[in-house]
């Protein structure tokens, strides 16, 4: 089903939040009010090439006469309002008082269906999202509440450290390589990230953090490689802090040891 998007909403905030009140372009009748909305505990939405996502909007609703419920949910890309999360009308509220209940909506994106839900390259659609609501009160109030919150969709990324060679003298150098590669929604598979700067860390044998030694740029195909000089056994692993469409992603650790 190509040409999927969602109605953009009128204006927009001016820096992204995970939570936030309703604001002025909703619209409706009685004094029910959206007064606090998070999405997904407040974190990023990462969305790999197979594994479906589920993740919770909650949405806090106040009214003088209690909450009744929501009657529409819907979230999509802040930018070109595409999008391919579904909402399956389930929903359940929580009584916080008798004017406030915090209702849940879940969220539903399966990967083997994102490049059918639009008419451009799926990929764009990774980035800053939006969410509009409807909710109704007991006594027949209701609010079209648009632009209630923002988070990030993102692409899920992989990366690799490997460790040449795995056991040296004291004072030698060995070579780190690795690739970084981030999830393709359109084939549903994953391609090396180029031109992206990944920090190389090490954790000395023994200690319980790792530090940042130099910072690689990615080469083609997302290929890492670097050489350093070993001054003690430890662990090496790469370091990628993500970008506003793609995940952070950090390496497993790969071990040297001293001759």
């Amino acid at each position: 089903m190509r040409g999927r998007t969602a109605s953009p909403a009128a204006g927009g905030a001016a820096a992204l939040v995970l939570t936030a009140a309703t604001g002025a372009h909703a619209e409706g009748r009685g004094d029910i009010r959206v007064v606090k909305t998070v999405v997904n505990g407040g974190g990023n939405v990462i969305v790999g090439t197979a594994k479906t996502i589920r993740y919770p909007i909650d949405i806090t609703i106040k009214d003088n006469s209690g909450v009744k419920g929501l009657t529409d949910v819907s979230t999509f890309n802040k930018t070109n309002a595409y999008t391919f999360a579904t909402w399956n009308d389930d929903s359940s509220c929580t009584k916080q008082s008798a004017t406030t209940s915090v209702c849940r909506a879940t969220m539903t994106i399966d990967p083997a269906w994102i490049a059918d839900s639009d008419d451009i390259d799926t990929n764009k659609v990774a980035g800053i999202w939006q969410v509009n609501a409807t909710v109704k009160a007991n006594d027949g109030d209701y609010w079209i509440s648009d632009h209630i919150a923002e988070y990030k969709v993102k692409r899920a990324a992989q990366l690799t450290t490997v460790i040449t060679p795995e056991k040296v003298a004291k004072g030698a150098k060995v070579t780190v390589t690795g690739k970084l590669s981030r999830a393709n929604w359109e084939d549903l598979k994953y391609h090396g990230f180029t031109g992206q700067q990944v920090k190389l860390q090490f954790r000395k044998k023994g200690a319980a953090h790792y530090t940042t030694v130099k910072t690689v740029t990615t080469g083609d195909a997302g290929k890492l490689t670097t050489n350093v000089t070993v001054t003690s056994a430890g662990s090496w692993r790469w370091y990628f802090p993500g970008t506003t469409t793609t995940s952070l992603k950090v390496s497993a650790g790969d071990a040297l040891n001293l001759k």
